[in-house]
This record gives C-alpha cells, sequence and structure tokens, in this order.
C-alpha cells in the first residue's frame, strides 16, 4: 500500500492531468466550433485563438511537470516520452505558429499568398493539437505516471 506522500501525489498528478486533457478536449472540440458556429469568423477567431493560447500554456506546464514526477517515479517509459512531446507540442504552438499565424493575421489576410500560408500554419497546427489530443487519450486511459514505489519498497499501481 502507497504512503501517503504517494497517495497525494498520484492524486494531485492525476487532477492536474485531469485539467489539461480536459481542457485540451473542451477548447478544441467544443468551445471553438461553437464559438464558429454563433459569431463572425473574425470575433471566433480571436476568442478561439486566446484560448488555444491558454490551454497551450497549460499543456506546456502540465507536460513538463509530469514528465519529470514520470522520470523521478523511475525512468521515461513511453508515458515519459508522451507527456514530454506534449510539453514541446505546446511550445511549438506558443513560440513558432502562433507567431507566425498573429504575424499574418496582423498584416491583412486579404493578400492570396498571405491567406494561403496562414491555412498551411493553421492546419500544421491543427495536426499538432490533435496529436496532443491523441496523446490526452492515450493517458487518460494507461494513467499518466509510473508506478510509484512506496517506503516499503513496493511498487504500487500510481497515476
Amino acid at each position: 500500500m502507497p504512503d501517503k506522500k504517494d497517495q497525494i501525489l498520484s492524486s494531485l498528478s492525476a487532477l492536474v492531468f485531469t485539467f489539461w486533457a480536459g481542457g485540451q478536449w473542451a477548447v478544441g472540440y467544443l468551445a471553438a466550433p461553437t464559438l464558429f458556429a454563433n459569431l463572425d469568423r473574425v470575433s471566433a477567431g480571436a476568442v478561439a485563438g486566446q484560448l488555444f493560447h491558454i490551454i497551450a500554456w497549460v499543456g506546456l506546464v502540465v507536460g513538463l511537470v509530469l514528465a519529470l514526477l514520470n522520470r523521478i517515479q523511475g525512468g521515461w517509459g513511453w508515458r515519459g516520452a508522451a507527456l514530454l512531446a506534449v510539453a514541446v507540442l505546446a511550445a511549438l504552438s506558443l513560440f513558432v505558429l502562433q507567431p507566425m499565424m498573429a504575424e499574418l493575421k496582423a498584416a491583412g489576410l486579404e493578400n492570396a499568398d498571405t491567406a494561403a500560408r496562414f491555412g498551411r500554419l493553421h492546419g500544421i497546427s491543427s495536426a499538432l493539437y490533435l496529436l496532443q489530443s491523441l496523446l490526452a487519450v492515450a493517458l487518460a486511459w494507461a494513467g499518466p505516471l509510473r508506478a510509484v514505489q512506496n517506503s516499503s519498497g513496493v511498487l504500487s499501481e500510481g497515476r
């Protein structure tokens, strides 16, 4: 049986993971489509962009923290790699794709070349978001963290 500290760590990790995964799915597959169905394209894009920016920051922090915890608990394994991938994909979105898309929007999307570049970046961004969402499904199915070792050295099922 895991000790109290392991139980708390496991519960907090599960809670943090659930916050990110639920936010990831809610923003991308509920909020954004609803915005575009009910608002004009410019307003919907502005609000959706802010939501994607926020959830990318959450993904970056949660991915890094849980990957580190996974490493501390005994190794990387596929879970650690998946969590690190979540963080890397979030960083790509935050520091590469979102600024490039914002620059193109600021220049105006009336020009066909600019609009086409924006469309390509948006497609890449959408594909990376889908990949993060699928990683969240795999991690939710298996539990985002490795088994934890309690103070007596016995492995317990940790998440």
